[in-house]
Parts: structure tokens; sequence; C-alpha cells
């Protein structure tokens, strides 16, 4: 994979278009002026957490005794599940009530899990296993995909009234069309890995 393709995956599963009705919803009690500052706060406690994983994920990997196809299979599933529901959606009444948080949110719900979501961090723990030699990239890769996220989510008032509703889950079931195809690529590597040491 090149840095291209991690910036898309990471992208892709940070899923910016699909968390932006849950970032308004759960920035609507905070006071105008200062949702951009809480926006900012969490999307950099987010992109901390990634870089934790990114650079120390390695280390947690070996202490654990997990193998780079266990990581791999681990992964493509995670990946499937999060696709699945981008394109079956969970009916919001059956959802967690998010709406009744009328606190300031600090580090849940907004920087994990929406941004810092299981499967980013699944992500980055195998590309650092897989090509530890590659940090720099994959640093580059998170950092952009990052970026685009912000801007996003920044920018989600605006784009929620030009798109619309049934434009933002259009664009999010796209996006979940994408990811099943990269989780089925990586569970099928992962297989291919185990079955090139075993067999």
């Amino acid at each position: 994979m090149d840095l291209i393709g991690a910036f898309v995956l990471l992208f892709v599963v940070m899923d910016p278009l699909g968390n932006i009705p849950i970032f308004l919803s759960v920035l609507e009690p905070v006071e105008q002026k200062r949702r951009m500052r809480v926006l900012l706060r969490e999307l950099l406690i987010a992109l901390a957490i990634l870089f934790a994983f990114l650079l120390g994920g390695q280390y947690l990997l070996a202490a654990l005794h997990l193998s780079q196809y266990s990581i791999s299979v681990a992964g493509g599933i995670i990946l499937f599940l999060i696709a699945l529901k981008m394109i079956f959606p969970v009916p919001r009444h059956l959802r967690d009530d998010l709406e009744d948080e009328h606190e300031e949110p600090f580090i849940v719900p907004l920087a994990v899990p929406m941004v810092a979501g299981p499967s980013a961090m699944a992500i980055l723990l195998l590309l650092a296993t897989r090509h530890p030699d590659q940090l720099g990239v994959w640093s580059l890769a998170l950092f952009l995909a990052w970026l685009a996220t912000a801007i996003i989510l920044a920018a989600a008032p605006l784009l929620k009234h030009v798109l619309g509703r049934r434009g933002i889950i259009a664009m999010e079931r796209l996006m979940g069309m994408l990811l099943v195809a990269i989780s089925v690529q990586m569970f099928l590597e992962g297989v291919t890995e185990f079955l090139g040491e075993h067999v």
C-alpha cells in the first residue's frame, strides 16, 4: 500500500460525512462561539490518539504476541462490519441517544470513537507492523486523512445545507461500498499470509 491508498483507507474509515449529523447534534448544546474551539480540541485529541497507535502499535502487538496476519484478518473483519453499518445504517431510534447529552463533549464521543475509532486504530496497527520502515509515509497519510476529516467536519453546517440529508446518506453509502472491497482484500491478504506460513 502506498501513500494514496493509506490516505483513502484512513479517510473512509474516519467517515466524516457519516459523522456530520452526530457532530452537529452533540455540538448543538454548546455555545455558538465555542463550537469551533471544542471541535478543534476534539479533533486534536483524536489525532494524538491515532499517532500513539501508529507509533506505539508494533510494540503493543509484540507485547501481546500477535502476528501480522491475525491483525490483517481482524482488521478486515472490523472494516467489513463498519462498511455494513455505513451501507445499512441502524435506524435512528435504535441508536444510543446522543442528543440527550447537554454537557460540553470531552473526548467521548467526538474524538473517540467518532474520529479515532477502532477501525482506524486497527488499520494503523496493521500499517505499522507490516511496513515499519514506512512510518513516515503512514504518518503523512494519517495527517492528510485527519486534515480532510477536520475540514469536512468544520464545514458540516454548510455541507448539510448544500448536500441535504439524502446527499450525505448517498455519499456515506458509496464510501461504505468502497470500504467493503478494501476489507475483503485485507482479510484475504491475512489468510494468504497465514496459509503461506503454515501450509
